[in-house]
């Protein structure tokens, strides 16, 4: 489990197209080595070399050659026009599939399989929306706040991967759903006006299915348990569970059952404290109403 799913990666060189492999990503340095060999032996059976081949597809020799040693991440473009060069008929544009999901930083993917997987998601966040509830501009939004900064490169590939774990919000068999948010990230002008906008109308669109519970825990009332921070609680059709805590446990994943059954507790209480998901609904449109 992450952060929300966001992870630190090293910034792009503007002049670079790709992206850069997480060394600590064992599966996404594999694709990316076999994705290289091959396009390596395809060039070297077209009598092609590096630079001649770059020079055709329009890139440069440098990113041939990284590409080819597993160091950099191909473009569904590069690939595309590698395929039509080497007349692979469509072998290589293959592979665009397996370099989308490299594409993805691993604490991502490993975040998506986990709430694939889940029977029950519950989550309370108290200082900004949560990932599977971000419109893209909220998104955006908040990693071009980041600081130290990201390029604008790594910027659109978490915004990417961010969207693609929504999905899971309507898979079947459904997963079910309970959210609870502060009043004040509600409120937040993430994305200027029109961003705030778009979110808080996303948000009312997320309500509106059966398989989710959305609340909202006002400013004006007493002090509960996610005053410390964020919780999230995953169970599993298999009967086992997985939990964090901003608060417990410096923020590290426990399947311990005594200590998911505290979060469990803490959670109860929270959204036994928040408004019930109808007022929740109204608020939002409150909300909406005066921007």
């Amino acid at each position: 489990m992450s952060v929300d799913g966001e992870a630190v990666r090293p910034e792009l060189a503007a002049d670079e197209p790709g992206w850069e492999v997480d060394p600590d990503d064992d599966w996404g340095v594999a694709v990316i080595a076999t994705v290289g060999r091959q396009l390596k032996l395809r060039r070297e059976a077209a009598g092609l070399r590096a630079a001649e081949f770059g020079a055709a597809i329009g890139y440069g020799e440098d990113l041939v050659y990284k590409i080819v040693s597993g160091k950099r991440i191909p473009r569904p473009e590069y690939l595309d026009k590698a395929d039509e060069l080497l007349e692979a008929h469509g072998l290589i544009s293959a592979m665009k599939e397996d370099v989308r999901r490299v594409r993805y930083p691993k604490k991502v993917r490993d975040l998506a399989k986990l709430e694939t997987q889940a029977a029950e998601i519950a989550v309370y966040v108290g200082l900004s929306i949560y990932g599977l509830l971000q419109t893209p501009e909220h998104a955006r939004a908040l990693f071009e706040a980041r600081q130290p900064p990201y390029s604008q490169e790594e910027i659109e590939r978490l915004v990417s991967a961010r969207m693609a774990r929504k999905a899971v919000l309507e898979k079947s068999p459904a997963t079910a759903f309970s959210f609870v948010q502060e009043e004040a990230t509600l409120r937040r002008l993430v994305g200027g006006t029109m961003g705030r906008q778009l979110q808080l109308e996303h948000l009312l669109e997320i309500a509106q299915l059966r398989n989710v519970t959305l609340q909202v825990m006002p400013t004006e009332t007493e002090a509960h348990p996610g005053v410390d921070g964020k919780i999230e609680l995953l169970k599993f059709a298999d009967g086992s569970a997985l939990g964090r805590s901003d608060g417990a446990h410096n923020g590290r994943p426990t399947s311990d059952p005594r200590e998911l059954r505290i979060l469990e507790l803490r959670y109860g209480t929270i959204r036994a404290q928040a408004l019930t998901p109808r007022e929740s609904i109204a608020f939002i449109e409150q909300v909406l109403g005066e921007t």
